[in-house]
């Protein structure tokens, strides 16, 4: 990747509907609107851990419709990393993503060193699921992304899906911690070391 900037930008595809900006809302904000307000493309900046800095974590949230083809490929173009979201309660929501994802291995060659997550999304709707979440991990096998279901609603796995896909990132190391703040785990870990303990 030429430009080593410190922006480390992940775009947000998905049909319309699927709560891909709830997805990036409840991340960034930590809120979730119950409306549905269609977007035709919003950025969110969150500052991350990169390569022991600080940089920003650029999210992309792109239009549901079809209308801009140009936008999308430009979005493929500049992303480091794509979150792909589809409704478990829309089976076409899933079948939407497949000229998406063609088009990013497309656009970006090799994409098995590119992190992309599919994301089944609002799976506290299980009582309307269309797409069983075996069929959203064998899509993500075929495809050789990683897959995980959300629900921005219930802010089940969010922060999980963007800490996933910064993991799957190889060229360099990012992380949603940003150093001085050490998760609880970590700490304790720390802690640990250099004790020794009697069984």
């Amino acid at each position: 990747m030429p430009e080593q900037s410190n922006d480390y930008r992940v775009v947000v595809f998905g049909a319309g509907g699927v709560g891909k900006s709830s997805l990036v809302l409840r991340f960034v904000k930590g809120t979730f609107r119950e409306s549905y307000i269609p977007t035709i493309e919003d950025t969110y900046r969150q500052v991350i851990s990169c390569d022991k800095s600080i940089c920003t974590l650029q999210i992309t949230d792109t239009t549901g419709s079809h209308q801009f083809p140009a936008m999308q490929r430009l979005s493929i173009s500049k992303g480091h990393a794509f979150i792909l979201v589809y409704s478990i309660t829309s089976r076409q929501s899933l079948e939407e993503l497949k000229p998406i994802y063609e088009q990013i291995c497309q656009i970006k060659g090799d994409v098995e060193s590119i992190p992309i997550m599919l994301v089944g999304n609002k799976n506290d709707e299980n009582q309307n699921r269309e797409v069983d979440s075996s069929e959203g991990e064998a899509m993500s096998k075929k495809w050789k992304c990683a897959f995980m279901e959300t629900s921005a609603k219930l802010n089940h796995n969010v922060k999980e899906l963007f800490q996933e896909l910064l993991n799957l990132e190889k060229r360099r190391t990012v992380s949603l911690q940003i150093d001085g703040k050490k998760s609880k785990q970590q700490k304790r870990k720390e802690k640990l070391k250099g004790k020794c303990v009697v069984m």
